[in-house]
């Protein structure tokens, strides 16, 4: 068996999404594929998920952290460079279904190896006494699989628990809700000093036993279609929020010298259909007016701006500013 071997110099996440698709979608299909990427400071959600359920929005924008949608399902995780990925594109004409089992008791062997005590869990997770130190998820399509991974070997643990502990709002959602599991770094076990370079040095050289790995260096024309792809796909709002499900969530703030705010928000492919204000403010105008001023608006703060810069917000919350209702509108 021959795995064409990848290595991806970029650290940021929309190029290597991208970049993943494209070796998916347009590489010679005859060939087998092994990509080894990182990301800086990021999100990922999976495809079926709904985004502002899974991230801690003021957290992850005070953070400059990047939120990108995948294209296969499972849950949020949180990448740093900290954090090496994993791809394997393979053909398998007997596939019938999702089954990570061939892939992950690959890695959890390469792991055994350094004396990492890991084990696969019954779904698509690899730990380590009892502890998430891989997540997995995998995307088919005509009998073509991509399987993916992360491996947790020096991440920022505090970051990861803050940007993807959604706020305390009541959502209710059809999308699929991350679990929030205990984790763990592999650097934890490992009882000789090892870098993450060396990390993914072990694990090329761990592959190139168990297969023969043929280097490969993108082209030109192949790099400016993967930057095609990220630019018409993985860097859009629509891509990334957008494509979340329908959801409710309730609102509920008490604003100095306005008052408390109860706001019910109705929201749908990321953009605002409507909303019920309740609470014990004061208002000239009816708040439903604003919520038909808001509707069909993005979800996203140039957008709101944009809607509501000739609208005097106190009218309808009595000395509530515009800043504040964005802000609460995007918490």
């Amino acid at each position: 068996m021959a795995l064409v071997f990848i290595e991806s110099t970029s650290t940021d996440p929309a190029f290597n999404l991208a970049l993943e698709q494209y070796l998916f979608d347009h590489m010679n299909p005859g060939n087998d594929y092994f990509f080894l990427w990182q990301n800086d400071n990021s999100i990922i959600i999976g495809k079926n998920q709904n985004t502002v359920e899974e991230i801690n929005s003021s957290y992850v924008s005070a953070h400059g952290i990047k939120v990108v949608r995948r294209l296969s399902g499972g849950g949020a995780v949180y990448h740093d460079l900290g954090n090496v990925n994993f791809t394997f594109i393979v053909n398998s004409k007997s596939y019938s279904g999702i089954d990570f089992g061939a892939f992950t008791s690959l890695i959890a062997g390469a792991l055994k190896k350094l004396k990492v005590p890991a084990c696969v869990n019954g779904r698509n997770d690899i730990l380590a006494d009892g502890k998430k130190i891989s997540g997995n998820a995998q995307y088919v399509k005509q009998n073509r699989i991509m399987h993916h991974g992360t491996l947790m070997f020096r991440s920022d643990l505090e970051t990861l628990t803050h940007a993807l502990n959604a706020s305390e709002s009541k959502i209710q959602s059809k999308g699929i809700k991350s679990i929030k599991s205990r984790v763990a770094n592999i650097s934890d076990y490992i009882e000789e000093s090892m870098g993450i370079e060396e990390f993914k040095s072990f694990l090329v050289s761990y592959l190139s036993e168990m297969a023969a790995l043929v280097p490969y260096t993108l082209s030109e024309q192949e790099v400016e279609g993967v930057m095609e792809l990220k630019r018409r796909v993985y860097d859009t709002w629509d891509w990334n929020y957008g494509r979340s499900p329908r959801y409710n969530t309730v609102k509920e703030r008490r604003f100095e010298g306005c008052g408390e705010i109860r706001l019910y928000l109705y929201v749908s492919q990321g953009a605002i259909e409507e909303f019920h204000a309740y609470g014990d403010y004061f208002g000239v105008k009816d708040a439903a007016e604003l919520s038909a001023l808001l509707s069909g608006v993005k979800l996203s703060l140039p957008d709101l701006a944009e809607a509501l810069k000739t609208i005097d917000v106190g009218q309808y919350f009595h000395n509530l500013t515009r800043e504040e209702l964005m802000e609460f509108l995007l918490e």
